[in-house]
């Protein structure tokens, strides 16, 4: 699909509207590669079931990437709020759309991967967002290491009735503070084709913690996760969302998650307690740097990230070194 600009896009629904993705765009100067080469395809898809009143911010911020080589599919889960509407507004540029019900959220993006074709896979729910020129980060991370397989990134979070907006940020994802903590920001989230073939589509008998038993799959068969540290998403807090509905759902898959992969009947409490408190520490000065507005530019949040991984395997050294002799 080639780059649409926001000339060619239809109005916004929202005449209001102003900023990415509705009156600016990413520059559509990097639709062609130096070496001539064709760009990776990227295959997004976006769940949606009745976020009519999110639906076209998302579709826009896919779009207006100008990425040269995207598969967009969208699939709804036949809504009745004026999504379907909305999904036909932009009809030209998304690859493949339907509006069929569905069993839920994994159900439809296992459905639309499967109609997908690119090298390079994510998902995007349909109250979230891409951050400008996310695609292209994330490609070029891939190009630039070939032995790569995942990459994330770091989060802005906007809570929509207060206006109040957040950075929700992290060092390099290890195996040990992964599998005890979902920290990774899942609209940041991108792997390569043959993770997806080799760990195989999201459970659907989950309905809240998909991404983390998905995470979880890919750190059982061996693949690291890389990390792109700037803000590539943005993820909206409103009442509808699942983190505020499905509280004690929650808690009861997660516990399935670390049984199925810890072997562990430890609570999530309990998991996170066995994590350094160095790692923490960064977590949280990490936090206070985003807020500041430091990790908004990717060469300050390449230093940084590189800084505190750099103490927190000197504190590791140096817990070691305490260690009495056995």
């Amino acid at each position: 699909m080639y780059c649409p600009s926001i000339d060619q896009l239809p109005s916004p629904r929202a005449a209001n509207k102003h900023g990415w993705p509705f009156t600016t765009e990413t520059m559509p100067s990097r639709c062609s590669r130096r070496d001539g080469e064709q760009w990776p395809r990227i295959s997004i898809v976006t769940p949606s079931y009745n976020q009519a009143a999110y639906l076209e911010e998302t579709i826009r911020s896919v779009l207006l990437q100008a990425y040269p080589n995207l598969e967009y599919i969208v699939v709804d889960g036949k809504s009745d709020d004026g999504s379907v509407t909305i999904i036909r507004k932009y009809a030209p540029w998304i690859t493949y759309w339907v509006s069929e019900a569905d069993t839920g959220q994994a159900n439809a993006i296992n459905k639309g991967f499967k109609k997908s074709t690119g090298h390079i896979m994510a998902w995007l729910n349909s109250d979230d967002c891409l951050k400008p020129n996310a695609l292209f980060r994330a490609t070029s991370h891939f190009m630039q290491k070939p032995s790569a397989n995942i990459v994330c990134g770091f989060r802005e979070q906007v809570d929509l009735s207060t206006k109040k907006k957040s950075i929700k940020a992290h060092i390099k994802p290890d195996r040990f503070t992964l599998s005890r903590s979902c920290y990774l920001n899942q609209e940041t989230v991108f792997w390569t084709r043959r993770v997806w073939d080799r760990v195989g589509e999201l459970d659907e008998q989950l309905d809240y913690a998909i991404d983390y038993d998905l995470w979880q799959r890919m750190l059982s068969a061996g693949f690291d996760f890389d990390l792109i540290p700037c803000i590539q998403g943005v993820f909206k807090v409103h009442p509808d969302c699942k983190g505020l509905r499905l509280d004690k759902l929650r808690e009861k898959e997660l516990r399935h998650i670390y049984r199925k992969y810890l072997d562990s009947t430890k609570t999530e409490t309990e998991l996170k307690a066995e994590i350094p408190s160095a790692w923490w520490k960064t977590r949280d000065l990490m936090l206070g740097l985003g807020h500041r507005g430091y990790l908004r530019n990717p060469t300050v949040g390449h230093l940084v990230v590189l800084l505190l991984t750099c103490y927190v395997q000197f504190q590791k050294v140096g817990r070691m070194r305490r260690r009495p002799i056995q």
